[in-house]
């Protein structure tokens, strides 16, 4: 028995239903609709920025905020799984930001608003529903550069298109995924290196020193953060230098972490920098939890942090500038092999944590990393110079686009041809 095709009336009715199911989900649980959200009145958006986590992770979504923002050639909606997020959202975005909890909505919003790409900021497990979506380009662009574990997945086989920053990212691929296509990564930079930075911290004649420690990670194969092995010992040979101003800025997740140590450890360095705040005021020496990180590098003259998009953020804003990482395992061997920056850097392990107050008054006398550190910026960022990780992203972004929509129109011909001849 042949089934009836379904007709396009029933699929506007079924989009309709969805709309309306969702706007009373949203009722339920207090929540406003976005707008007037209903399924005929979304806009024809070119990309999908998508995030299916909650609020802990909604830095991985912010940093691109941005980017998208500043570009009107493409337009771009963003879509959110967790009324937390949403609300969270609330007041930071140009972009016109849209609550989809369940599968059937996302699939109709999608289908709806006929997006050519789904940009995605992390591997959140629910990104594989709307990866089910055919009709557009699914392009995977994380939330930084890093040579931490986490940055590389075997997710990255699922999407379309995999955006990474330079050569060092597409070694880290090589190196750790079996049976990947290295022609589905695409070099682009960072964008978010491109935008205008306001700084965070107010013009000193002093040097100025920032620690800024990573959190701990889900597991401890993915954990790099210091601030429980050496983070007080970092911050007293900081305070112990003369005429320095000295920052502590921790990973946001630090502040409220699981883990018993590094809360301890934050909370000592916290009471550390207060008290040599309260001693020296005119050092300006301060905690800064909340401060765009970005900010925080434009006034540091000598970064001490840990395997982290920071320490290349850094690398990139500041190439002049001395970089101190931290090794928890000390194991030079594999930090070097794992992190390429590690050669281009003074390194604070259990070997060299005790001597790391004459080593940074050595590095502010001599600073022997300086040519090293330009070539390992042009490994990580390809060489770009402010503005080119910017434009060298939306080209990419646009001929994706296309490339893919050609696709999709070849595959529309050969079904029509086929269907023809049977």
């Amino acid at each position: 028995m042949s089934k009836s095709p379904v007709s396009e009336s029933w699929l506007r009715r079924q989009g309709k239903r969805a709309a309306r199911s969702l706007s009373r989900r949203m009722r339920d649980m207090g929540q406003a609709e976005p707008e007037g959200f209903e399924l005929d009145d979304i806009p024809r958006a070119d990309v999908a920025l998508y995030f299916p986590d909650g609020p802990p992770k909604l830095y991985q979504l912010t940093q691109w905020l941005p980017v998208f923002e500043a570009h009107a050639d493409l337009t771009t909606l963003v879509i959110v799984r967790q009324v937390e997020a949403y609300d969270a959202l609330a007041g930071q975005t140009s972009l016109r930001v849209v609550l989809v909890p369940r599968y059937e909505n996302l699939m109709a919003l999608l289908d709806r608003a006929d997006f050519h790409a789904v940009v995605y900021v992390n591997n959140g497990w629910t990104n594989f529903q709307a990866l089910s979506f055919q009709r557009a380009v699914h392009i995977h662009v994380n939330h930084g550069e890093s040579d931490k574990i986490c940055m590389v997945s075997n997710q990255a086989k699922a999407y379309d298109q995999v955006f990474v920053a330079g050569e060092a990212a597409v070694r880290r691929h090589r190196a750790a995924l079996a049976w990947f296509d290295e022609s589905h990564l695409v070099r682009v930079g960072r964008p978010q290196l491109d935008l205008a930075i306001e700084p965070a911290l107010p013009p000193s004649d002093r040097t100025t020193i920032t620690y800024a420690p990573t959190w701990e990670g889900e597991d401890e194969a993915n954990n790099y953060s210091s601030v429980d092995r050496y983070g007080m010992r970092i911050i007293q040979a900081a305070l112990s230098q003369p005429n320095v101003r000295v920052v502590y800025k921790p990973h946001p997740r630090v502040v409220d972490s699981d883990d018993e140590n590094i809360r301890k450890g934050h909370q000592a360095i916290v009471k550390a920098m207060s008290a040599a705040a309260t001693t020296d005021p005119s050092a300006g020496h301060a905690t800064l939890v909340d401060a765009e990180i970005l900010g925080v590098i434009h006034s540091t003259d000598l970064l001490i942090a840990d395997i982290s998009s920071v320490t290349l953020d850094h690398l990139y804003l500041r190439p002049h500038a001395p970089i101190v990482l931290t090794d928890r395992r000390t194991n030079r061997e594999a930090l070097i092999a794992e992190s390429p920056i590690a050669a281009a850097a003074h390194i604070v392990d259990e070997s060299t944590i005790d001597s790391l107050q004459l080593a940074i008054a050595g590095i502010a006398a001599s600073d022997d990393h300086f040519d090293h550190r330009a070539r390992m910026r042009h490994l990580y960022f390809d060489g770009l110079e402010p503005g080119g990780s910017t434009a060298r992203f939306w080209n990419e972004l646009r001929r994706s686009i296309h490339d893919h929509d050609q696709a999709l129109g070849s595959l529309s011909r050969v079904r029509t041809v086929s269907e023809e001849s049977a």
